[in-house]
């Protein structure tokens, strides 16, 4: 009996690793693919190509993958059009966007266009762009090619569309949609992202109504590996969203799913999104997401898609995607109830579960969620008070994170085995009262308030099946209570990792509390373990053996280099020049450049530019003055309509600058137009003060500027313009970032930064 246990419990690890594993398929490099089906290595040499350099708008290679994609699509028989043009958005960044559209006409002429969606740009400045976005560049081009290959006609025109300006705004999807003829006649888009470098791709829907139809219709298409739940659907639904399929759903109404992968996020836009960190299995996962969905899209009828319900959806091994109504939750819910009422009553009555041991069930559920809970909550705060370097990793992810979160499920699972073993006298029947209380109180909460979550129903199923079969049985087969724990295995394992990934390491709570509930639902199979302390003594090990295998890859190589960065800072108002970074803890490379101690008073003063995640600058110290060329700034109309002033200034740069950002004071801005782009009213109304737009220059262009305020009001406005080119600027002798060093992202890096103010009375 010993011996079958423990192949039970090995079986429920496996169970586990499964449950991660069978979410993707597997990359073998060099393997012979037929000329019509998607080909991984086929779909790497397009990354290859793409990601040689960083390629934001206005850089050099921007537009070397813009023509090297233009090649591709026309060698498969393709023509292509270029559609250029201003955009603002609706993030106030103004940008010169150059979309490259093409298209393969459908048979049907009354039907609406299937759209496959991805963009090429960049993100400023120092990414490759490999995972974001080259994977869903190449994972398309490869695609269409394939589906070519097999000379199918669609029914459907198929439009592919490679936006421009995404990184800054989603610029080139707002171009297309609001001035390309071909966006009023789509019905479907399939949009490739990337939020990382690595892990499976999870598929979002996009919709401004339900998703029953969009549902049905993904199964139907039949992919090989789906990985989505409708609780990351609720979730998205409450987010503020960014992708490009956003636009055409919010200004377009236009559905669409998004196939984005978000795990190895430290490499998201930095200078390691390359060619060689992303993972080939990632790849072949797109790849097994577009092929079903191009063949089975561009044949099936795009015109009724909306839907005025909602689907409950989930993966599961081998079952796919597993979906029902939403009409479903609340029966489901009462059945649960029911069984729970009627598996309590049977088990009072033949005595396997006692009013005593009832009630003490309930200490050791509140005892291990207090310990869990507080442990996954101060988790990260303690990693970063002990490696100050991690807050550097602005992604809030690092390099050892999945480390992190495995030996924070370890120490949960050891809590739960070490504690519960402790009341092991009370009975596995009596024990499981209150697990399946809090279950029940849960799944209430969530058909309440998060119905996308209403699944976890699911697993609870199993559970009372289990409490039955406990509560009737002494010795209970170990492995029909294994069998019967598979859904909660399956379906809650990934979300243990999913969310620390996706939302950084401040979200180890989760982890550890996902750790918890989940031991309580195999509380069945885990009561008929006689040696618990063995099993927790196993767990400490492997908590200490991890820890310290997470604390020897604790510093930064040049496999995992630290972030850093470094800023040239003139004031040409004062006439003042600074160093500054963002670091928390500064790297031998800028260190010879800043004070580590005392920062001085212009650290404040230079913190107005805007940065994501509001990142501020830690360090400053005095620079020697350069002979840099202030930007021409004219007022070139200033006139008064009634109590209106109406004004033009026109910005002109003297030197080769890469982004101007503009802020004013607290003066309201009735009506903005940047180079004859109009800003939002709801942008300029939630703004109140501060940044008034962004422009990302290509060209050197020059920044007009048209402003509406009223009158007698004075207006001050502060120009900060930067160049990307402080480490190789003549002007300077900045030395090479070493091998363990890489720019950091998400701010305003290697830079060389002219503020410049006006007043206008």
């Amino acid at each position: 009996m010993k011996l079958t246990k423990l192949l039970c419990l090995l079986l429920l690890v496996a169970a586990a690793y499964w449950s991660i594993r069978s979410l993707m398929p597997s990359y073998q490099e060099n393997k012979p693919v037929a000329t019509d089906h998607f080909s991984v290595d086929r779909a790497l040499k397009h990354v290859e190509e793409i990601s040689v350099a960083p390629h934001a708008v206005g850089f050099k290679a921007h537009a070397t993958v813009r023509a090297y994609i233009t090649k591709a699509l026309k060698e498969m028989g393709l023509e292509v059009t270029i559609q250029e043009g201003k955009t603002i958005g609706d993030w106030g960044n103004l940008s010169n966007a150059v979309n490259i559209i093409s298209k393969i006409p459908g048979t049907n002429p009354n039907g609406k266009a299937l759209l496959l969606l991805s963009h090429y740009d960049s993100n400023p400045h120092s990414s490759y762009g490999a995972s974001d976005a080259g994977s869903g560049v190449a994972t398309i081009l490869e695609g269409v090619r394939a589906f070519l290959e097999n000379k199918k006609e669609p029914k459907n025109d198929i439009i592919i569309v490679f936006t421009d300006a995404e990184e800054l705004g989603l610029n080139g999807a707002n171009l297309f949609v609001t001035q390309h003829p071909w966006a009023k006649n789509v019905g479907l888009v399939l949009n490739f992202e990337a939020r990382g470098s690595g892990g499976p791709s999870y598929m979002l829907i996009e919709t401004n109504r339900k998703n029953a139809k969009l549902i049905r219709e993904f199964t139907r298409a039949n992919p090989k590996y789906p990985v989505a739940n409708s609780l990351l659907y609720s979730i998205y639904k409450m987010l503020p969203n960014d992708t490009d399929l956003t636009v055409f759903r919010e200004k377009a109404d236009i559905d669409g799913f998004n196939f984005a992968f978000i795990d190895d996020h430290f490499d998201y836009h930095t200078a390691l999104d390359t060619y060689d960190r992303l993972d080939r299995n990632t790849l072949a996962h797109q790849g097994s997401y577009l092929i079903p969905l191009l063949d089975y899209f561009s044949q099936a009828d795009l015109t009724d898609i909306k839907s005025l319900t909602d689907y409950i959806y989930f993966n599961f091994p081998i079952f796919g995607l597993v979906s029902y109504p939403f009409d479903w939750i609340w029966p489901m819910f009462i059945l649960a109830c029911i069984l729970f009422v009627a598996i309590l009553i049977h088990g009072l009555k033949n005595k396997s579960i006692g009013l005593k041991g009832l009630w003490l069930g309930f200490v050791p559920l509140i005892i291990v969620l207090l310990i869990n809970g507080l442990a996954g909550y101060i988790s990260w705060p303690a990693l970063k008070w002990w490696y100050p370097w991690y807050q550097d990793m602005l992604h809030g992810f690092t390099y050892n994170g999945h480390l992190y979160i495995f030996i924070m499920a370890i120490f949960s699972l050891s809590v739960c085995l070490l504690v519960y073993n402790r009341f092991k006298k009370v009975g596995t029947a009596s024990l499981l009262v209150a697990p399946m209380f809090l279950w029940l109180v849960v799944c209430a909460m969530l058909s309440s308030y998060l119905e996308g979550a209403s699944f976890f129903i699911i697993p609870v199923f199993g559970t009372l099946a289990a409490w039955y079969v406990v509560t009737n049985q002494k010795e209970p087969s170990p492995f029909l209570l294994v069998f019967l724990a598979l859904p909660a295995v399956f379906i809650f394992v990934p979300f243990i990792q999913m969310f620390p990934v996706g939302l950084g390491l401040k979200l180890l709570v989760a982890s550890t509390l996902f750790t918890t509930l989940l031991y309580f639902l195999l509380l069945p199979f885990f009561g008929l373990l006689k040696h618990k302390k063995r099993y927790m003594v196993i767990g400490v090990v492997l908590f200490f053996v991890f820890g310290i295998k997470a604390h020897i890859k604790s510093g930064y190589n040049s496999e995992c280099p630290k972030p850093n960065s470094l800023l040239y800072v003139y004031n040409a108002d004062t006439q003042k020049a600074n160093w500054a970074t963002y670091d928390n803890v500064l790297s031998e490379w800028n260190q010879q450049f800043l004070k580590t101690e005392n920062p001085n008073d212009s650290t404040s003063a230079l913190n107005i530019i805007s940065s994501k995640y509001n990142t501020k600058f830690t360090h400053t110290a005095e620079a020697p003055i350069k002979s840099l060329k202030s930007p021409e700034i004219m007022v070139v109309q200033d006139t008064v309509i009634g109590s209106l002033r109406k004004l033009n200034i026109c910005v002109t740069h003297q030197r080769e600058v890469n982004r101007l950002e503009v802020f004013t004071n607290k003066t309201p801005i009735k009506n903005a137009v940047i180079n004859g782009q109009s800003i939002t009213e709801d942008f300029l109304e939630k703004r109140n003060s501060g940044r008034l737009f962004t422009h990302y220059i290509s060209n050197n262009d020059f920044t007009e500027i048209e402003l509406t305020i009223e009158n007698h009001s004075p207006l001050e406005l502060t120009f900060y313009e930067a160049s990307n080119d402080l480490l190789s600027n003549p002007l300077f002798t900045v030395p090479k970032r070493p091998a363990e060093n890489i720019p950091m992202p998400f701010v305003l890096n290697d830079a060389i930064l002219l503020i410049k103010s006006i007043t206008i009375e």
